[in-house]
């Protein structure tokens, strides 16, 4: 199953790990593997260039924060793949994106000029971000015919559990997701109220929208680490906020319900 009909496909500027991800999801196809394996492992990757960026060993740093992203697309498809999706795996995926962001933020505190105050809010913002992406996504995908609907526009109570998946555990990964997203989901949602309204977005919004995509801003972080800008990386992501006016402008006055 496609997250997304033909017609509302987008190139999506945060997805440029999904050829070596289906490649990757490919190759575990007929093994025992499971999704969860694969998200427990990007969750090792993020692990692993935390421990290079407290190394100074940035290009080794970027290149497993790429990875992770990579790494990070190949579980969904491999539940594709299988035809196993799970309200488990889209939670725990989740909460793990949102840990890791924290602690990548953290160590480049730790290890440059940065104040903690400074990467709180940075860690904020990128979440925030984050947020209005999959936002306007998961409108799309809910509103495009014979697409991913496994992610909710409204996360407001626990989903009954898919075939070959615990209740409990569903229960449980969701208290925690609403608990470390539910105050960027209000915030958005009361910046944007009206955007489940529209049909449909077009596709240069959505790539637009896509700068804010966990796969490009961990892109942005793995670049500026090699490149010497490990100083800018904080402010960078406070300042890098202001284009969510921008969008949701763009969104409110030219993409009306």
């Amino acid at each position: 199953m496609s997250k997304l009909a033909a017609q509302d496909k987008f190139l999506d500027l945060s997805d440029y790990g999904r050829p070596l991800a289906k490649l990757f999801a490919n190759q575990l196809k007929n093994t025992p593997i499971t999704p969860i394996h694969v998200t427990l492992l990007f969750g090792v990757s993020g692990a692993i260039a935390i421990f290079f960026i407290l190394q100074g060993h940035y290009i080794l740093a970027g290149f497993f924060i790429v990875l992770k992203s990579i790494i990070d697309a190949a579980d969904g498809e491999l539940a594709r793949i299988k035809k196993t999706p799970s309200y488990t795996g889209r939670y725990l995926d989740s909460v793990f994106d949102i840990v890791l962001n924290f602690l990548f933020l953290m160590t480049v505190c730790y290890v440059s000029q940065t104040t903690i105050w400074l990467a709180f809010l940075a860690f904020f913002c990128i979440q925030l971000q984050g947020t209005l992406y999959n936002y306007y996504y998961v409108i799309l995908r809910n509103k495009s015919e014979g697409g991913d609907k496994t992610s909710k526009i409204f996360e407001n109570k626990s989903p009954k559990a898919l075939p070959g998946e615990s209740q409990k555990s569903v229960d449980i990964l969701f208290q925690i997701y609403t608990i470390v997203y539910g105050i960027f989901d209000k915030i958005i949602h009361a910046m944007d109220k009206e955007a489940y309204k529209v049909k449909t977005f077009p596709n240069w919004f959505m790539t637009f929208v896509s700068i804010y995509g966990l796969g490009f801003q961990l892109l942005i972080i793995a670049l500026m680490l090699p490149l010497g800008f490990i100083d800018c990386i904080v402010p960078f992501f406070i300042f890098y906020t202001l284009f969510i006016f921008v969008l949701i402008g763009i969104r409110k006055n030219w993409l009306k319900a």
